[in-house]
């Protein structure tokens, strides 16, 4: 029952941790990107750079690096916003294996708290040569369904917490990806 306890506290954690991490990381990309191409069509790069950052969420992060580099060709932006990219997505998606590990343990743990209680009955059986009576294997048998009652609590939220946030990290990183193109053609269309 300690390791399923642990796996819990630790699943919880990381649960409040994700969503108020992930929370402030979300911006009205659509917003943000048409802000983004009134300012750019101005040739004003400085006030780009500083809408990104007052921003301060992974996707302007992305487009910050590509609007530094607005002076250079298409691949060096495309390059600086890729770099960009494999700092930011990281970091939306730290702890996520760790909460998978404990949705994927969870309910082994309580198959083995299972084994062991029935171990524990059996072993009574053994011990009374046969002749038991049926409160005397209630302990173990008890143990086992505990065990396992325990370890699928644990898993079954934690399982759906993670997906969610799976689904959610993927839906940013599609943002960034589609707002990251977009800012590519912007800022070398103004070029030409």
């Amino acid at each position: 029952m300690l390791p399923i306890m642990a796996c819990s506290v630790v699943a919880l954690a990381i649960t409040i941790e994700r969503f108020f991490t992930l929370r402030r990381a979300t911006i009205d990309t659509r917003e943000l990107m048409d802000t983004m191409r009134a300012v750019l069509q101005k040739k004003r790069i400085q006030e780009a750079i500083d809408i990104c950052h007052e921003a301060d969420v992974p996707v302007a992060r992305i487009m910050k690096a590509g609007i530094l580099k607005h002076n250079r060709g298409k691949e060096d932006i495309r390059e600086a916003i890729e770099d960009a990219g494999h700092l930011e997505i990281p970091r939306l998606e730290r702890y996520l294996p760790a909460m998978a590990t404990c949705a994927n343990i969870a309910p082994l743990l309580g198959l083995l708290g299972t084994v062991a209680g029935m171990i524990k009955a059996f072993a009574q059986i053994k011990n009374k040569q046969g002749l038991v009576n049926p409160s005397d294997l209630a302990e173990g048998i008890s143990n086992a369904l505990v065990t396992t009652a325990a370890g699928l609590t644990v898993a079954i939220p934690t399982l759906v917490a993670y997906n969610y946030f799976v689904t959610r990290v993927d839906n940013m990183v599609l943002e960034m990806e589609i707002s990251s193109s977009e800012l590519v053609e912007l800022l070398t269309n103004e070029d030409e």
